[in-house]
């Protein structure tokens, strides 16, 4: 097995850059090319004027200067992602090039498993696991051309929407580093928005990939359950467990998306659908569209969000035809996720419980309390939701929410009320994990303090197209991804 190192290890050579120093000429322009996100970079890579290995080191040299102050990293995948770096180069030399994705460099949650390469979910428990096969969704990005830089650190065994407990350390939000960056994808976030890596890949059971999205001011995707593969993928609840892209622009997540989209034979989830070219959906116009708004989201909310998100619509409802008001049906009163996320660690409990944060514990054991009358009941209305959902989208083809109720709070808050921090946290995005249905982030506004707001557009079963254009035409509109932390 090729030797990685431990995102300590990596730190501690202090010289990042030097560590890796890869082939080629040094950058044209004194630009940096960590600023170009996934678009900007495969245009120059295509082109020529810039490389794989310049776009990669200055990747890591950034990681090696920033990430001591966010945590967001694991393991530092350094040595591979030159090599890997390097072949793609001599590839486009020799006349190949992969697509849109080839010698970008993307970090991945630490739940989704890397052949050779350490694979934890934060957690002591898997403290030395080093899976040997990779999750489908790695496979297809090594084929669409990307590098693998690293594994970010992330709420420990996803069970969470803090990120705070982790057994590498809690992970900081980049606008406000003693406040979290949301949970449970909270490394991916923050990598994503202090440009650690070009985009990532996060999970998303109840708003994991929305929720660091919103607290870190990029775009996040989770679309229709099973149109990207899980399989490979450390569970939590695969009834609800989505994996999806976390970038800087809706661009970038569809390039992603792209990547990620289409049956895998032997996933638990996946789903039989035609997977459409993701980026015309920047194309398509957004004027016939039609908007509904459920005001109970709209609900309790800090008042600046409310104020941002009103904003916001205000900008929709000139692209689209309408805005109407609209209810959403009922949710089931049971969830899978207990009695699921004890399955996958009953056997586990039994050798290492000792080893489990006790606010993890928390949630896990309960699960085993849930009677199998009651588990069956809960996947019969998970199914009885999933239908009843469509029937909203007879009338409006979107629904414009906000993405979080809250604005990021404070890490030693999240550690003193775990399971409130979570709750609050979840009411807007869980609805659309129960529906299975597609829904992004993006950024809409910023707090007083700083402190990023987003807005959650959602679409119907297999409606990703609608939710990409839309969501892209409100990004142009706007500045709002335009502002960077300022580390």
């Amino acid at each position: 097995m090729a030797r990685d190192l431990d995102r300590r290890e990596f730190l501690a050579t202090g010289a990042a850059a030097a560590a890796f120093a890869l082939s080629g000429p040094a950058f044209a322009q004194a630009a940096d090319p960590t600023t170009l996100g996934i678009g900007g970079a495969q245009r120059l890579i295509r082109t020529g004027a810039l490389s794989p290995p310049e776009l990669v080191e200055a990747y890591l040299e950034r990681i090696g200067r920033i990430d001591p102050r966010l945590n967001a990293y694991v393991t530092v995948t350094g040595e591979r992602a030159a090599a890997r770096a390097r072949e793609l180069e001599a590839e486009l030399a020799g006349g190949r090039w992969r697509g849109p994705l080839h010698g970008i460099p993307i970090a991945l949650k630490d739940n989704i498993d890397t052949a050779g390469v350490l694979t934890t979910a934060a957690s002591a428990v898997f403290a030395d696991r080093v899976p040997d096969e990779d999750a489908e969704v790695v496979t297809r990005l090594e084929e669409a051309g990307a590098v693998i830089i690293g594994k970010l650190n992330m709420h420990e065994f996803a069970y969470g929407a803090t990120s705070v407990f982790t057994h590498t350390g809690p992970v900081r939000n980049p606008w406000d580093p003693e406040r979290t960056p949301g949970g449970s994808s909270g490394g991916s976030g923050a990598a994503v928005a202090a440009r650690l890596c070009a985009g990532a890949l996060g999970t998303d059971t109840g708003g994991s990939v929305r929720i660091p999205a919103a607290h870190c001011g990029i775009v996040g995707l989770k679309a229709t359950y099973g149109l990207a593969s899980i399989r490979g993928i450390i569970p939590l609840s695969v009834s609800l467990d989505h994996v999806g892209p976390m970038c800087r622009t809706v661009a970038d997540a569809a390039l992603l998306m792209q990547a990620l989209a289409g049956y895998d034979p032997r996933g638990i989830a996946s789903i039989r659908a035609d997977v459409p070219d993701y980026a015309s959906a920047l194309r398509r116009r957004t004027s016939s569209l039609r908007l509904g708004v459920p005001r109970t989201y709209y609900e309790d909310i800090d008042p600046q969000i409310g104020e941002a998100v009103e904003r916001a619509l205000g900008v929709l409802s000139g692209m689209t035809v309408n805005t109407r008001g609209v209810e959403l049906p009922e949710l089931p009163a049971g969830r899978p996720v207990g009695v699921e996320a004890y399955a996958y660690h009953a056997d586990l409990l039994d050798d290492r419980r000792e080893l489990y944060d006790p606010s993890t514990l928390a949630r896990i054991e309960p699960g085993a309390e849930v009677s199998a009358v009651d588990y069956a009941e809960a996947l019969y209305q998970l199914k009885l939701a999933r239908k009843a959902i469509a029937r909203v989208f007879e009338d409006v083809d979107l629904l414009v929410t906000p993405t979080l109720p809250v604005l990021p709070i404070g890490i030693e808050e999240a550690r003193e009320s775990p399971a409130e921090a979570t709750g609050s946290l979840i009411r807007n995005t869980a609805p659309f994990n129960s529906y299975g249905i597609p829904a992004i982030t993006v950024p809409c506004g910023f707090s007083r303090e700083g402190l990023p707001i987003g807005l959650q557009i959602v679409g119907p079963a297999l409606g990703e197209v609608d939710v990409l254009a839309l969501a892209h035409a409100y990004e142009q509109a706007t500045e709002w991804h335009l502002r960077t932390p300022s580390l």
